[in-house]
């Protein structure tokens, strides 16, 4: 499933330079279609010894030295070349008109400067099946003791697993240990979010909209983003439907009739099964409810660049990408519910994901990606690579879900949702319930919607599962790193069950095969082709908690967010310590101000309080040590939201019919003279 579908000289300059080069006019599609392509100049081309690029370069600053390089790659390839914005100091994307993207490809390939030419691919969010039924339809095994209509449509993913339900995680034993901490981020690279979601309320850091970020000025990425822009600091959701009319109009390129559709929510869904707002008494609870999510928009209408994509994996680490402000909260996951065809080489498009895999890997996070929806086909791009937690998703009964892809790279596998019933309109049964949107394409304002019976499905809602497990992880091991993650989560994993599945008309599934060109619905899955296991999120996190000999945590009063102006108070307690063990002393910092905190109201060794004077986010640090002498640090994250605003309500209006008008000073003051002469005349009277 191909899903995920540069140095100005003066314009004047650039103008007379391209001129001679540009193709004739045309009429035909292949000359308004943009060809897109990434290109990695070798460490010694003549155009980047000429003039180097920082990777702390502005935005402006890294345009023009890529366009310069573009400049000069198109005089000697005969390309009028433009350049987008870039992914390290030799790496660009270059775009052109009137040649297809295979074609620019393979000329630029051809020149003595260029290490890699790839096409910049287009990625799209592991779909999610719009039949109810998808990947087989099975009996209700609940059907002996009651209707199919019966069961109440819950959370069963998050419980302690029974016969009937195998494949659930048990949170509620991991969140005995920890519920998540604020100062741990998983980024969410995905369609954006909807930050008016009440669940998903006080949950998240500042993000970033990377559509667009790898081209020159483009109508196609404009479309695709569908917010009327580029690049920018709002990463909010406005919808990714496709109509018959984009698909007419041409401006998407990539899209077909396939895409057309209603509005995915796609992100606002991931995000909620990682960190919905919970214990709160309302809708839903996230796997890690203490955790904060960090919202990078990277797809859009028909998916997403693969420079868009690989910009924002490594923005969302901390690391520096020419052209993009410096990222103040540095993700520990991120969450990657989409891919696309291709193979994780060491060459092609394959080499670029490696080695932005790498470079994140080492800068401390983990990468979590969707093994694909392609129905017991190959693992695809980037979930192929070396490097990465990819899951793949399970039946409540254990069995692989029709859906799902698998393969030798899958590294553990999670609840993904299935419907069981089989009668017409009857509701998906175990669906992954999770935060959305009622809009069918632009959003509805303010909407607390949930996902409930319909068929809330895919691995997709499986890989922010595991996400939300290795956030926890990292709470209780706050320098966790992907290596040890993935050893962790293989260990603690649950067998594979036997036997259980299918259904009186299917038949008892067959044991899962390699993935060949055939396709495989639900079958029992095996080590070699769903990963190591189940995964169980109460022993992942006890592991982790052990491997570090016990942690500290932070906990906020008040729990449900910050209002500028009112105190919050940062507890302190220990986790895992042993009878003779506790924190004897505690050194608490400020990590980042945010503009809105100076100082420490006041401190001691198990709390700290804080008035924030202003809206934003700001981050504390606390190095605890025990009485033994060694140190535990924990971060907290805070989000603050600005002071309501005190309006005085006032009878009347400037209109008719009741409303709630403004009203004048003027008016005011006419009406407190006509109250002093009523009560004079009072008085004479």
């Amino acid at each position: 499933m191909k899903l995920i579908r540069p140095f100005l000289l003066s314009a004047t300059l650039v103008s007379a330079i391209l001129a001679p080069l540009a193709a004739p006019a045309q009429t035909s599609a292949a000359s308004t279609a943009e060809a897109r392509v990434i290109v990695r100049f070798k460490p010694q081309a003549d155009s980047v010894r000429a003039k180097a690029l920082s990777v702390r370069a502005t935005r402006g600053e890294a345009r023009e030295v890529a366009q310069t390089r573009a400049t000069a790659l198109g005089l000697r390839t005969g390309r009028a070349l433009a350049a987008g914005i870039s992914l390290d100091e030799r790496t660009h994307v270059v775009t052109a008109k009137g040649v297809t993207s295979e074609q620019l490809m393979r000329q630029l390939a051809a020149d003595s400067e260029v290490e890699l030419a790839v096409v910049d691919g287009r990625r799209r969010h592991t779909k999610i099946p719009n039949d109810p039924l998808f990947g087989g339809a099975d009996i209700n095994p609940e059907s002996t003791v009651g209707s199919a209509q019966a069961r109440t449509i819950d959370q069963w993913y998050l419980k302690k697993p029974n016969s009937t339900v195998v494949s659930s995680i048990n949170a509620p034993a991991a969140w005995d240990i920890t519920t998540g901490s604020s100062g741990v981020i998983v980024a969410v690279l995905d369609t954006g979010v909807r930050l008016d979601h009440p669940d998903l309320a006080g949950q998240f850091v500042s993000g970033y909209d990377m559509i667009g970020y790898g081209s020159s000025s483009s109508a196609t990425s404009v479309a695709i983003a569908n917010d009327g822009n580029g690049p920018d600091a709002d990463p909010s959701d406005p919808g990714d439907w496709v109509s018959q009319a984009d698909i007419n109009a041409g401006t998407l390129s990539g899209c077909t009739s396939s895409d057309i559709g209603n509005s995915s929510w796609h992100g606002t869904r991931v995000s909620g099964l990682i960190a919905a707002a919970s214990n709160n008494g309302t809708t839903m609870a996230g796997v890690g409810w203490g955790l904060k999510i960090m919202p990078i928009r990277v797809l859009g209408k028909c998916g997403g660049y693969d420079s868009d994509i690989i910009a924002g994996m490594k923005w969302a680490a901390g690391i520096s990408v020419p052209g993009l402000p410096a990222n103040a909260n540095k993700a520990k996951v991120l969450n990657m519910s989409l891919g696309g065809d291709g193979s994780c080489g060491t060459t092609g498009t394959g080499a670029l994901y490696r080695d932005a895999i790498t470079q994140v890997n080492a800068a401390g996070a983990t990468v979590v990606v969707a093994a694909g929806n392609s129905e017991g086909l190959a693992v695809g791009l980037p979930g192929n690579c070396p490097g990465v937690v990819t899951v793949a998703a399970l039946r409540h009964v254990g069995t692989k879900v029709g859906f799902s892809s698998l393969g030798p790279e899958v590294t553990i596998a999670a609840p993904g949702g299935n419907c069981i019933n089989t009668g017409s309109g009857q509701p998906c049964l175990y669906p992954m319930i999770s935060t959305t949107n009622a809009g069918t394409t632009t959003p509805v304002a303010n909407d607390g919607s949930t996902t409930g019976s319909n068929a809330s499905v895919g691995t997709s809602f499986s890989a922010p599962i595991v996400s939300g497990i290795i956030g926890l992880m990292a709470t209780v091991r706050p320098n966790l790193t992907s290596a040890e993650a993935i050893q962790i989560l293989t260990n603690t994993a649950r067998a594979f069950p036997t036997t259980g599945g299918g259904s009186a008309a299917d038949g008892n599934p067959l044991q899962c095969k390699a993935p060949s060109a055939t396709v495989q619905d639900e079958c029992y899955c095996t080590i070699r082709t769903c990963g190591a296991g189940m995964v169980d999120a109460a022993a992942a996190v006890g592991a982790a908690l052990n491997l570090n000999g016990g942690a500290v945590l932070l906990s906020e009063s008040p729990g449900t967010g910050v209002v500028a102006g009112q105190t919050l108070t940062l507890t302190l307690s220990s986790v895992g310590f042993a009878s003779n063990q506790v924190i004897a002393s505690a050194n608490w910092s400020i990590v980042n101000s945010g503009g809105v905190v100076s100082s420490f109201a006041s401190s001691n060794v198990s709390s700290a309080t804080i008035i924030p004077s202003a809206a934003g986010t700001f981050s504390v640090r606390v190095d605890a040590t025990d009485n033994m002498g060694k140190v535990y640090a924990q971060t907290a994250t805070i989000n603050v939201t600005p002071a309501p605003v005190a309006t005085t309500p006032v009878s009347g209006s400037s209109g008719g019919g009741g409303g709630g008008g403004s009203v004048s000073a003027l008016w005011l003051a006419g009406l407190l003279l006509a109250a002093l002469a009523l009560r004079r005349s009072a008085a004479r009277g």
